[in-house]
């Protein structure tokens, strides 16, 4: 049996980082945002990474951005607060950056799959929104991912806007009345695409069908985590 040594990280030098599942949610060290799943830990220190950011390519290029060579980055460059071009959140730490166009990606926006598949329903990741977000009801700027159909998409922004208020509200001892209010503003997505369908038979059961495993594909694609399982445990309190 091979056993794993751990792999070594600039920004933590003094210990090897040993990979690790967990269905706790943390916060990466390195792009500090959210994640699940798998990661690259040193329990001694309670430091966490997204393997993403753990074991980044020096240099990518994406579809969206056919002109660009972003270069991964330990600290977002220049003086100025920069956004993901992806999700539009701050970028608080590692970095993927194009010094030409000076667009910036997560690590975990840039390895996002154009394509997810659930096995029966293809969801695509799209540049822009073409209807509304099931979620905001808008169609601002930053990724989504929409449904083959065209009748369902979900900004990534609001899939993680989401998911770090609630997961605050369950592992961080908030108020039961802050709770119940988070669990108020987490969509009914069945219940949204029946009414944007008017209450239309089969076409409403077969899309509410795929919305449900929409939401579980997105959120493990989002933490940075291929396994569908981890995005049906998150996304249980968004299905409801």
């Amino acid at each position: 049996m091979k056993i794993d040594e751990g792999i070594s990280n600039p920004i933590h030098p003094h210990h090897k980082l040993k990979l690790e599942y967990t269905e706790i949610p943390f916060n990466c060290d390195g792009c500090k945002e959210a994640g699940i799943g798998l990661k690259y830990s040193c329990r001694r220190c309670e430091f966490d990474l997204h393997k993403a950011c753990a074991m980044p390519s020096p240099t990518i290029t994406h579809p969206f951005y056919k002109k660009c060579e972003f270069q991964f980055n330990y600290r977002p460059p220049g003086q100025h607060m920069r956004i993901c071009d992806a999700c539009r959140n701050d970028v608080l730490g590692f970095v993927y950056h194009c010094k030409r166009c000076d667009f910036d990606l997560h690590p975990c926006c840039a390895n996002l799959p154009q394509v997810l598949d659930d096995g029966e329903h293809n969801l695509y990741l799209c540049f822009k929104l073409s209807s509304s977000c099931h979620h905001c009801g808008g169609k601002g700027p930053g990724w989504s991912y929409r449904s083959q159909c065209k009748s369902y998409n979900l900004h990534v922004a609001c899939v993680k806007e989401l998911l770090v208020e609630s997961w605050q509200a369950m592992y961080l001892n908030a108020d039961k009345n802050r709770v119940r209010e988070i669990q108020t503003r987490i969509p009914s997505l069945s219940g949204k695409l029946r009414n944007h369908h008017g209450g239309r038979g089969g076409k409403v059961k077969k899309c509410c069908q795929m919305a449900g495993g929409a939401v579980r594909l997105i959120v493990s694609a989002i933490l940075g985590d291929p396994t569908a399982i981890i995005g049906a445990a998150v996304a249980g309190f968004m299905s409801k």
